[in-house]
C-alpha cells in the first residue's frame, strides 16, 4: 500500500512538471517553441502531452508547412483532431481540405499514415477516393484499351483513373490531389495488397452521402467532449438566465468539486493552455481564479473555461486558428462571466473576491456566461422593441439621425449578437460586454434616445433633407428652436446666415468670452458660456412643443440637453460673430 502511495505520489510530481514546462513552451516565441520541443530528451512523449487543442494552436502559430517534424511526432488523437477541425465546412467534407492535410501527413510519416487510414480512418478514406477515383476492373479476356485514356493499374486486374472534373467539389489544386490520391494507393498497394484490392472493393459501393453524415455524426461527438457542441446544440450558451432561473438553489451551498473525486478523474487529463494562458484581463473572474489555492480544483476550473470557449467557437460557427482569433473569444467568455458573476454576487450578497471565488466553484462557468450575456441579449431586445414603433422609424430616417454617439451604441445593439460602443477608447470601435458598467452606460444613452424619440413624436414635426448637410437630431431639434427664437415659422428648414448671426449674438452671458491680441490669437480666456436665460427658454419651447412638462423633459433629458449646449460652447464658444461660416456650421442648419 505504501508502495502505490509513493508512485502514485511520482506520477502527479512528473505530470506537474511535465504540465509546467508545456506552459513554459507554449509561453515562448512559436520558433523557440518548436527549438525547446525538438531538443527535449523525449520529444515525442512531449509533444503527446499537449492536449490537442494546444497542439492544433501550436502548429497553426509554427506555421503548418513548417511543424512537418511535429506532425511525425503527433499522437493519432491530435492527427484526428486536425482531420475533426480542419476539413469540415459545417456538415460537408471539403475534399480540398482533405488533400492538403493528407499531403502534410505524407510527407511528415508516409507508413505510419497508411496504417493510421487503414485502422482508425477506413470510412474517410473510402469517402475520399469514392469523390476522386473511378475504377474498373478487367476481365481475364479483356483488352486495357478498352477503358480508355487515363487509366493506370499496379496488378493488372484494378484499372485506376483520377477523376479531372469531380460533379461535387471544384478542385482548388489538381496536381496536388493526383499526387496524393496516387501516392495513397501505391502505399495502399505496397502495404497489403489484399487489403488494397478490399479498399478498391468498398469504395465502388459507398453510399455519397450516408458515409458523410455518419462521419459528421461521430465527428460531432468527438468534439462535443471538449466543448464543440453541434452548432444547434452550442447555440444555447447565448440563451439568458436570471440569478432566479439558476436550478437548484441548493448547489450555491456545498462546492461543485470536490478534492478527492477530482484527484483522481484529472490526474492524467492534461489542461488547455492557449486558451487559460489569454486570461489577461484584470476583472472579478480573474481575480477570483487567483484565489484558488487548490490546484486540482484550479485545473478543473480552467479546463471548463477552455470548454466554455470552444462552446462559444461552436456557436459563432468559426473555425479558430490563430492565437489573436482565440484571443477575442477568450475576451469574450472572460467579459460576461465576469459580468455575471458581478450581478450574482451583488444578489447574494457577496461582493468580496473570495465570495466570488467560492461562487465559481459553486455554479457552472457556463451558466454564469448566460447570467452575464442575458444583460446584453435584454438590451438588445428594448432596442428592437422600441425601433420598431419609435417616431425616426416612421419617418424613414436613417441610423445617422442619431448622431455619430448614438449612431454607433444603436449600430451595436441592433446587430445579431450585441456589442459595446467602445469608440477607441481602447483601440477598437467595438468590442464585448465586460462589466456592469458597461451595460449601464449603454442603458443610459438608449434611455436618452428613446426619450429624444418620443418628444419629437410629440412635436410633430418631420425632419426634410437638407441638400449637401447631414440632419441630425441635433441640427434638427437647434434649428427648431433658434426658428422660434426668431420669430420664423416652425419648419426644420435652414436659418439664414444674416438672421443667425442676430441669433448667435443673443446666446451668449454678457461680458464673457476672450480677447483678440493685434497679432490676431486669443488671450487666455475662459469661452463665452450659454446664458441661463437661453438654456430656459430652449426648455420652455421644448415644453410649449411637444406639450411634456418642464419637470419631466428634464428628468427625462437633461443629461442630452445639457451636453448640447456644453457642444455648443466648445464649438462656437471662441468664435466671434464675424467669422461665423454657414458651411462650417453642424449644430446649426445655416444657409448663406
Amino acid at each position: 500500500m505504501l508502495n502505490e502511495e509513493i508512485q502514485h505520489t511520482q506520477i502527479a510530481e512528473r505530470i506537474r512538471n511535465l504540465h509546467i514546462r508545456r506552459k513554459e513552451i507554449l509561453s515562448l516565441p512559436a520558433e523557440k517553441a518548436l527549438d525547446e520541443i525538438l531538443d527535449s530528451p523525449q520529444p515525442a512523449a512531449m509533444v503527446h502531452s499537449f492536449p490537442e487543442e494546444d497542439f492544433f494552436f501550436l502548429i497553426h502559430d509554427i506555421g503548418v508547412e513548417d511543424s512537418i517534424e511535429l506532425l511525425s511526432l503527433a499522437s493519432d488523437r491530435q492527427w484526428e483532431y486536425i482531420f475533426d477541425v480542419e476539413i469540415w465546412e459545417r456538415d460537408k467534407i471539403s475534399m480540398n481540405a482533405v488533400t492538403q492535410w493528407l499531403d502534410l501527413l505524407l510527407r511528415a510519416d508516409p507508413d505510419r499514415v497508411i496504417r493510421w487510414l487503414l485502422k482508425d480512418k477506413l470510412e474517410m478514406t473510402e469517402f475520399y477516393l469514392f469523390k476522386n477515383v473511378e475504377v474498373m476492373v478487367r476481365e481475364h479476356d479483356q483488352d486495357p484499351s478498352d477503358f480508355g485514356e487515363g487509366f493506370f493499374t499496379v496488378d493488372d486486374v484494378f484499372y485506376i483513373r483520377l477523376i479531372d472534373e469531380p460533379y461535387d467539389h471544384q478542385l482548388e489544386d489538381k496536381e496536388k490531389r493526383d499526387e496524393v490520391a496516387s501516392e495513397i494507393l501505391h502505399r495502399l498497394a505496397m502495404f497489403d495488397h489484399v487489403i488494397y484490392q478490399r479498399v478498391l472493393f468498398e469504395f465502388m459501393t459507398v453510399q455519397g452521402a450516408e458515409a458523410e453524415e455518419e462521419a459528421f455524426r461521430l465527428r460531432n461527438q468527438r468534439l462535443a467532449e471538449k466543448g464543440f457542441m453541434p452548432f444547434d446544440e452550442a447555440v444555447g450558451i447565448y440563451q439568458p438566465l436570471k440569478v432566479n432561473d439558476l436550478k437548484d438553489p441548493g448547489y450555491l451551498k456545498r462546492l461543485r468539486f470536490s478534492h478527492e473525486a477530482q484527484y483522481e478523474t484529472n490526474l492524467y487529463a492534461p489542461v488547455p493552455f492557449y486558451s487559460v494562458g489569454m486570461l489577461k484581463q484584470d476583472n472579478l473572474f480573474t481575480r477570483s481564479l487567483q484565489e484558488i489555492k487548490t490546484d486540482e480544483i484550479l485545473q478543473q476550473l480552467q479546463s471548463e473555461f477552455a470548454s466554455l470557449c470552444n462552446q462559444i467557437i461552436s456557436a459563432d460557427q468559426k473555425i479558430i486558428r490563430e492565437r489573436e482569433e482565440l484571443r477575442g473569444v477568450v475576451k469574450k467568455a472572460c467579459g460576461y462571466v465576469s459580468l455575471g458573476l458581478e450581478h450574482i454576487s451583488v444578489k447574494y450578497s457577496e461582493k468580496a473576491v473570495n465570495r466570488s471565488a467560492a461562487l465559481i466553484q459553486k455554479i457552472p462557468l457556463s451558466r454564469i456566461f448566460r447570467v452575464g450575456y442575458g444583460f446584453a441579449l435584454r438590451l438588445k431586445w428594448r432596442a428592437q422593441k422600441w425601433q420598431k414603433q419609435s417616431w425616426f422609424s416612421q419617418e424613414n430616417l436613417p441610423l445617422s439621425f442619431w448622431g455619430e454617439e448614438w449612431l454607433g451604441v444603436l449600430g451595436g445593439l441592433l446587430i445579431k449578437k450585441p456589442l459595446y460602443f467602445d469608440n477607441y477608447k481602447t483601440g477598437v470601435i467595438y468590442r464585448e460586454f465586460e462589466s456592469l458598467n458597461d451595460i449601464r452606460e449603454t442603458e443610459t444613452v438608449l434611455s436618452e434616445i428613446m426619450a429624444a424619440d418620443r418628444l419629437f413624436s410629440l412635436m410633430k414635426i418631420s425632419p426634410v433633407p437638407v441638400p449637401g448637410r447631414f440632419v441630425t437630431y441635433k441640427n434638427f431639434m437647434l434649428t427648431l428652436w433658434a426658428r422660434h427664437c426668431l420669430a420664423l415659422t416652425q419648419e426644420p428648414l435652414p436659418v439664414k446666415s444674416d438672421e443667425f448671426k442676430n441669433f448667435f449674438e443673443e446666446l451668449w452671458e454678457r461680458g464673457s468670452g476672450f480677447e483678440v491680441r493685434s497679432s490676431g490669437n486669443s488671450a487666455d480666456l475662459e469661452p463665452r458660456k450659454v446664458k441661463t436665460s437661453a438654456k430656459e427658454s430652449f426648455l420652455k419651447w421644448l415644453s410649449d412643443a411637444s406639450g411634456e412638462d418642464i419637470y419631466d423633459i428634464t428628468r427625462q433629458s437633461g443629461r442630452t440637453l445639457e451636453t448640447l449646449f456644453q457642444e455648443i460652447e466648445s464649438e462656437y464658444g471662441e468664435v466671434s460673430t464675424k467669422h461665423l461660416k454657414s458651411k462650417y456650421i453642424s449644430l446649426f442648419l445655416v444657409r448663406g
